[in-house]
């Protein structure tokens, strides 16, 4: 294996600047590191080789007529839930599967406009709605960490990407936790922003009030940078905020005096996996020991997360999932009699199960006598989740929660069992549904090898502080460097 596909963000955009290395280099490597390890791990939907060549010699012309940039020549690829011109977008869905977008998203063009270089689209669960990237139509994704295990989802093929040195930053969403929790199960950093703080056009949308796009790298600076380049308002989209986006790499100084950090006692309960618990708390001391103040709070009303975040984001994507009727969009069912019979064959062929559960799910939470009990009643406990939060960070910079309360677990394992899957987003479905900014970054590794997620949650708009605090982490510690012994042997 190359080690250009080894290289950080920062790493590689330093060689660049240097003239040390071009952006061709770095492409060829990315897609030689695909090519040997997609059989293995499943991490891409599609692969644009011939694209990606012809991004990288473009962004080597603007480096040579003088043009810098964060991005400029750097591999990443995308979830393939974003739209990117001229190239199919399936959201892991039959029936999107031959969809071609007609336009760019907002962060894809953005990323384009930066000279990032896409080498492809990562795999996902269908339509986001996942924690394993088991759902997916076009096959699972693996753990590179162990290929019998899941890499995390929805964004399952963004973290597997980075852990696998497939390329250097990816893009992911998170509605409940999908940037987060796969970014723990395969050692990699994850960053959700605020919600309104990164546009959401051309986002194929999965539950509208909770849905952020974000990136996925091997460092926090890596992140950092990535955020930096996609972040910021966007008159096309009515959720976009309008505030202005930090330097948050100026931020990145490693240091924590003073930084007062929250621990929740709710997210250390039976059923967290102790090496999890035994890693996050011996991050708290080293944090602890460069001079910030962690005290022990409390968040009541976390354990409704699960309930209410399964009404809410159902009931949601009932209705966002409606469009799909075999009209406008890719399948269309053969052979039915009348317009009805064609809507109820498209659907039923095109959907795979998980979907059909939650759209079932959130029909009924919006059906007629139903409203009041079911999505009014959790969007009232949704009020509550977001003002235990506001009381925290009244008197705390930060919240410092396990990302996960496992490793990863095998493939198949809880496929049959539902709600054991959906405990796999316990600690971070609340920060989707009040709002927040939070990142994982990873703090350990199991008895087995497998990676342990550190997540850091922050007051809205104030990713600088979160990035901050995971920098400083980052600095004390070498999980970040450590790699899949497939990776590091050049196979998977």
């Amino acid at each position: 294996m190359s080690e250009l596909t080894r290289l950080s963000i920062d790493e590689a955009a330093d060689l660049l600047k240097r003239r040390q290395v071009s952006a061709e280099d770095l492409t060829r490597a990315a897609l030689e590191r695909i090519a040997a390890t997609e059989p293995a791990l499943h991490s891409f939907i599609t692969v644009t080789a011939e694209g990606a060549m012809e991004e990288a010699r473009a962004a080597d012309a603007r480096r040579a007529r003088g043009e810098h940039g964060p991005l400029l020549g750097i591999p990443v690829a995308i979830k393939d839930i974003i739209l990117t011109r001229g190239t199919r977008t399936t959201a892991g869905s039959k029936i999107l599967s031959t969809f071609v977008a007609p336009y760019d998203a907002t962060v894809s063009a953005r990323l384009r406009a930066a000279g990032a270089v896409c080498v492809g689209k990562l795999n996902c669960d269908e339509f986001a709605m996942g924690s394993s990237t088991e759902n997916s139509a076009f096959g699972v994704t693996r753990n590179p960490w162990d290929t019998e295990r899941v890499p995390g989802g929805s964004s399952g093929g963004s973290a597997s990407a980075i852990a696998a040195a497939q390329c250097l930053g990816t893009l992911g969403t998170d509605t409940g936790g999908s940037i987060r929790q796969p970014a723990a199960c395969c050692g990699v950093v994850g960053l959700k922003p605020t919600y309104g703080r990164v546009s959401r056009y051309g986002v194929i949308a999965y539950a509208s009030s909770l849905d952020q796009v974000g990136p996925l790298a091997r460092t926090v600076r890596g992140c950092a940078a990535m955020l930096g380049v996609v972040a910021g308002h966007d008159t096309a989209d009515s959720t976009s905020v309008p505030r202005p986006v930090p330097d948050y790499a100026a931020h990145l100084d490693g240091k924590v005096r003073g930084l007062r950090i929250a621990v929740p006692r709710e997210y250390f309960v039976e059923g967290v996996q102790p090496e999890v618990e035994a890693a996050v708390r011996t991050a708290l001391h080293a944090l602890e020991g460069q001079g910030a103040n962690v005290s022990e709070v409390s968040l009541p009303h976390t354990r409704y997360a699960v309930a209410t975040y399964y009404l809410v984001a159902t009931a949601e994507a009932s209705s966002n999932l409606a469009r799909y009727d075999g009209v406008k969009y890719g399948h269309r069912a053969a052979a039915a009699e009348g317009l009805v019979d064609m809507y109820r064959k498209t659907r039923a062929e095109g959907f795979g199960a998980e979907v059909k559960r939650r759209i079932m799910l959130g029909t009924y939470a919006l059906s007629a006598g139903y409203y009041d009990a079911y999505y009014l009643r959790a969007q009232k406990v949704r009020t509550l989740i977001r003002r235990d939060f506001e009381a925290v960070f009244a008197e705390h910079d930060v919240v410092l929660t396990p990302t996960a309360p496992t490793t990863a677990f095998r493939i198949g394992e809880r496929t049959s069992d539902p709600l054991q899957m959906y405990l796999s987003d316990i600690f971070t479905i609340s920060v989707n549904l009040a709002g927040l900014p939070a990142i994982s970054l990873p703090c350990g590794f199991d008895t087995r090898g497998l990676p342990i997620g550190l997540q850091i949650i922050g007051r809205p708009f104030a990713e600088e502080i979160v990035l901050k605090a995971a920098d400083a982490y980052e600095r004390l510690t070498e999980w970040h460097r450590r790699t899949p012994d497939a990776v590091a042997q050049g196979g998977a």
